[in-house]
């Protein structure tokens, strides 16, 4: 080339899963193990280099590590991985311990770790389900001997809550494993003992812990609220007490708009439940314009925790309303995997409920509605306005709404295959069309549109915003595009965020207010 710069070499891609969002394509060996020696300064391989290995952890005493790994020829079509334990030395052949289902799908241990019992006997670890259901998989609680002698087993306490659990945590004797519960717009850690009895929720609900930890018999976590920022507090006999004041300050200079639990029935008489934050200064039984928020996911769900969307958008005079639809998590596993291989159905009826509920309470201005989302919370935002026509503007992230053509253009082949199927099956080109609507029957939108997303996102490409921009252009439907350069699916670059926020409300306040916002910081920025 004219540049006089080395050409890049060619990427070649011989692995069934091609790309990965900011990874990029997947070209690159599988991650080895290596001792380091401190004195040394050398480092030494402690898995074979065709060995697909992570997630290392050393035994109390540092004798051993366990690490899960991969073996099979194609794991990535393969995604079952092992729990193995091996002596801290190089070239010492790994032991298998035992082979699971996708270890950690969410998060095992912490940052996907298996945990050591505190005298090494026993390892604790999460158990995914059967590959079919990977995006909906609900992680359960195992242990197995460290030795060897027996495979894992399922721990009977954690299994009947029905709920997600993560971050396994051994008692200091060794009796108990503390987790972190994820059920109904709650987080909170929970004792689980391991031979016999029930799960005991340190803290009660509704609370949203996001960080717990545990020494010499005392709890600390980290803790918001609707209306308050996370802060560091002490667990006494389920009471929080709070040990630092970090936003005390800031808090006390915003008025927040406060939220509320609102339950409701969906079209099958399923029940439904979600958070409904009013504007601030609301006064009861006036109506106001109202606005649909969708989470991402689906595998998520909206909680106790102070969500900066939702009060941006109450501090702006919007009533926001966040729902925990069928395929969150959080309301156990049937009502998670209900949406498996048919999106835009029960979400579609759960997301419709809670609009109707809140216009039924007299909060939503039924003539003044808005809806958005990004990721899963974009395709659901598509599906929404393929519906309903009582939408006066809407802003779509990071979504798709023709899913066949991100059949290896996106990240997520594994779930496509297994889940949906092969595009020239029968049964999978079905399915793809049903989940498609959107796309293929465009012209049913009448929403204004605001279509957004990374550019260099490989989770869901930006051609799903593309693609949809361009059909509602070509139908005369008011639209924008706003690509962000060199960002990813999770929009890091802080202009770039505070860009997407004012874009938000610029949109919503033009078609549901009739106002006109100025440009945003970043458009200013550009001019001067």
């Amino acid at each position: 080339g004219g540049s006089g710069g080395r050409a890049p070499k060619p990427i070649v891609v011989n692995r069934y899963k091609l790309k990965q969002d900011v990874v990029g394509y997947l070209t690159q060996r599988p991650p080895r193990l290596y001792l380091y020696d401190m004195a040394t300064k050398k480092a030494e391989a402690l898995t074979a280099e065709s060995v697909q290995a992570s997630s290392p952890t050393w035994s109390p005493d540092g004798k051993w590590i366990a690490f899960t790994s991969n073996h099979r020829d194609d794991p990535d079509r393969t995604p079952e991985a092992q729990v193995y334990v091996a002596e801290a030395k190089a070239g010492v052949a790994e032991k298998a311990l035992t082979e699971v289902s996708e270890i950690g799908a969410s998060g095992g241990g912490r940052g996907g770790r298996v945990e050591w019992s505190p005298d090494g006997k026993w390892l604790a670890f999460l158990l995914g389900e059967e590959k079919k259901w990977g995006a909906y998989s609900q992680e359960h609680l195992a242990i197995a001997p460290s030795d060897g002698s027996s495979k894992a087993t399922l721990v009977k306490a954690a299994m009947e809550l029905d709920r997600g659990v993560s971050a396994p945590r051994w008692s200091e004797d060794g009796k108990a494993i503390v987790v972190m519960v994820t059920d109904d717009m709650s987080v909170y850690p929970a004792r689980v003992p391991v031979n016999g009895g029930h799960a005991e929720p340190l803290m009660a609900k509704p609370i949203q812990v996001s960080a717990a930890n545990h020494a010499k018999g005392c709890t600390v976590v980290t803790s918001g609220g609707d209306e308050r920022h996370n802060e560091i507090y002490a667990v006494d006999s389920g009471a929080l007490r709070q040990l630092t004041h970090e936003n005390d300050a800031l808090m006390a200079e915003i008025e927040w708009g406060t939220t509320e639990e609102v339950k409701f029935k969906s079209k099958d008489g399923t029940e439904v439940h979600g958070l409904l934050t009013y504007p601030v200064g609301y006064q009861k039984g006036t109506k106001v314009p109202f606005l649909l928020r969708i989470h991402g996911g689906p595998k998520g769900q909206d909680g106790h925790s102070l969500s900066q969307e939702a009060q941006w958008f109450a501090a702006n005079g919007y009533a926001v309303l966040r729902v925990n639809y069928r395929g969150s998590d959080g309301r156990g596993s049937k009502y998670q995997k209900a949406i498996s291989a048919d999106w835009g159905h029960y979400e579609v009826e759960d997301l419709e409920a809670g609009v109707n509920h809140v216009i039924q309470m007299g909060v939503a201005d039924p003539d003044h509605m808005g809806v958005g989302g990004w990721s899963y919370g974009g395709i659901l935002t598509d599906y929404m306005i393929a519906t309903d026509t009582r939408f006066k503007a809407a802003t779509s992230g990071a979504g798709t709404a023709f899913t066949v053509s991100f059949y290896g253009t996106d990240q997520y082949i594994i779930q496509y295959d297994n889940e949906i199927g092969a595009p020239w099956t029968k049964q999978g080109w079905e399915t793809y069309v049903k989940i498609s609507y959107p796309f293929l029957h465009a012209d049913r939108i009448k929403t204004p549109t605001l279509f957004l997303g990374g550019e260099r996102d490989f989770n869901v490409p930006v051609q799903g915003g593309q693609q949809m921009y361009q059909a509602l252009r070509s139908l005369g439907i008011d639209t924008q595009l706003i690509i962000y350069p060199n960002e990813f699916h999770g929009i890091q670059r802080p202009s770039y965020v505070r860009d997407r926020y004012e874009r938000y409300l610029a949109w919503y306040d033009k078609h549901l207010k009739n106002k006109t916002t100025n440009a945003t910081q970043t458009e200013r920025a550009a001019r001067q």
